[in-house]
């Protein structure tokens, strides 16, 4: 066995540091998880970081405890999110510390035996990633777009048209109360016609993400007297929606993220473009006023 090197003594520690606090972080992560087997897995996984963070102490010398604030955000993250979302990332944490594990096996011998266990912790990982949301993916989806490209559109072409925030706001709430109510009663046909005996739940994960789009697209309106200001604020939180919503799906479904997002943007952008030039010409062509 060669002599631990300094440098390998600071890999050690950074190793011990994610191990200590990923025991916890999946001990916490185990309380979202309904199914007793996969529970347990995660339970399993936790001590098993923990025993490898005992190990590692025998060769750093050291006593680490968890990093609280990196356990509570994704105690966060999976509390908004799932835990789907953030077993997907740590999934790529087990892969890097694989690897890693794998190129000190000459100076630290107990590290093939983690890095196999790594191995084996990404297997169970990708096993129990059977969460209910995941499944009413598309719904959230047609949700979060309808009402990303029908509102969005609809209120840059009020803006010009009417260019008072409070009328606009006032006509978005009204259009998007409407339109909510619409999509989660054609998403709750859809799914009967389709047979699937969770047509209550596809509604109303669709309604839910319209109805949250829609209130955040509103509320530029609602805060600034400018139009111009809330338009550009609108547009803000239209791209900072698709990014954050294509970012967790491109997490949980391991989907091209690019792809996805420009998609997103580029279609909803360009319909707000279009809508707000219709309202323009609208208001010359009526002769409108207000």
């Amino acid at each position: 066995m060669k002599p631990i090197s300094k440098e390998t003594i600071k890999f050690l520690l950074e190793l011990q540091q994610n191990e200590i606090t990923e025991y916890a972080m999946y001990l916490n992560l185990a309380k979202f998880v309904k199914k007793e087997d996969d529970k347990q897995i995660l339970i399993n996984i936790g001590k098993e970081e923990l025993a490898h963070a005992k190990i590692l102490e025998k060769y750093t010398n050291k006593k680490l405890k968890p990093q609280k604030f990196k356990v509570f955000i994704y105690f966060i993250l999976s509390f908004i999110f799932g835990y789907t979302f953030v077993i997907k990332i740590m999934e790529s944490g087990e892969k890097s510390a694989e690897y890693i594990y794998s190129k000190i096996v000459d100076e630290v011998p107990d590290a093939k035996t983690i890095a196999f266990e790594e191995y084996e912790h990404e297997n169970k990982l990708i096993s129990i990633l059977d969460e209910d949301r995941l499944k009413y993916v598309g719904s959230m989806v047609l949700g979060l777009s309808d009402a990303l490209v029908e509102i969005s559109g609809t209120l840059a072409g009020l803006t010009f048209a009417l260019q008072d925030n409070r009328l606009v706001a006032l006509s978005g709430i009204i259009t998007g109360i409407s339109a909510t109510l619409s999509m989660a009663s054609s998403e709750y046909l859809s799914a009967k016609a389709e047979g699937s005996k969770n047509a209550f739940k596809s509604c109303s994960y669709t309604g839910i993400m319209y109805l949250i789009t829609v209130s955040l697209l509103i509320m530029p309106y609602l805060v600034f007297s400018v139009s111009i200001y809330a338009l550009i604020a609108m547009l803000i939180i239209v791209i900072t929606i698709i990014f954050c919503f294509t970012f967790y799906i491109a997490v949980a479904k391991s989907i091209s993220f690019r792809e996805r997002f420009f998609e997103m943007a580029g279609v909803s952008l360009t319909v707000a473009a279009i809508s707000f030039f219709v309202g323009m010409l609208v208001k010359q062509f009526l002769g409108i006023d207000i």
